[in-house]
């Protein structure tokens, strides 16, 4: 067989690509989170150089950062989980706003024990600047003073009435506030207190908190 002929065995010279390294073609954005959070640079963002029709501001919005409380607030609140959307870019600043809140899964795994009811309520409300939020709570039945028991299990009617008084109270102070307002109670976690301060009339609970908050649907305005 000729060599000229099997396309396999002849080598092609100067076929080789160029590598060129990704990097040089990126530049870096700084990360700001909204004004709610005392520490406002949380991070950097790498995305590539505007060439052409691709804006590097388009690559950058709708971007989502997740933080922990720790991080946002200099305190030890490490197990709430924030994220945060990119929505508007300013020069070499990528501002953010409230996109959900979460737990930690640890968090989560170390409140579920034996020997108690685990009673969770979750709500869409809007709240007054026109943001569409999903709230989710969760709360867990605690054993009374001078108890002999060993369980303290609720009953379905006190189960219902608590998740009833739960729906209620996160329906007030969401549909009453702004996005702002309804998140610095998020930080300290005020409502699952006052959740676990109504109930103890229905049945003592601990451990009440507001386990997650997505955000449905934005509202058309944007505060940087």
């Amino acid at each position: 067989m000729a060599i000229g002929k099997n396309k396999r065995l002849s080598k092609r010279k100067g076929n080789k690509k160029k590598l060129i390294d990704p990097f040089t073609k990126k530049e870096w954005y700084d990360v700001k989170a909204p004004s709610m959070f005392s520490v406002r640079d949380i991070g950097k963002t790498l995305v590539t150089r505007t060439t052409g029709m691709k804006i590097a501001a388009d690559a950058l919005k709708g971007r989502v950062y997740e933080c922990a409380l720790a991080d946002l607030n200099d305190d030890e609140n490490a197990f709430r989980k924030f994220k945060l959307v990119c929505e508007d870019v300013q020069g070499k600043y990528c501002y953010t706003n409230f996109h959900g809140m979460d737990l930690t899964r640890d968090k989560l795994c170390s409140l579920v024990r034996k020997w108690q009811t685990l009673i969770e309520a979750h709500v869409d409300v809007k709240t007054t600047d026109g943001y569409l939020l999903r709230v989710f709570c969760m709360g867990f039945t605690k054993r009374v003073s001078k108890q002999i028991k060993k369980a303290a299990y609720a009953k379905s009617s006190q189960v219902r009435a608590i998740r009833k008084k739960m729906v209620d109270i996160m329906t007030k102070e969401a549909s009453t506030e702004d996005l702002k307002s309804f998140v610095n109670k998020l930080i300290p976690d005020s409502i699952g207190k006052d959740i676990e301060k109504e109930c103890m009339d229905i049945y003592p609970l601990h451990d009440v908190h507001i386990r997650k908050v997505k955000v449905l649907k934005k509202a058309p305005n944007f505060d940087a």
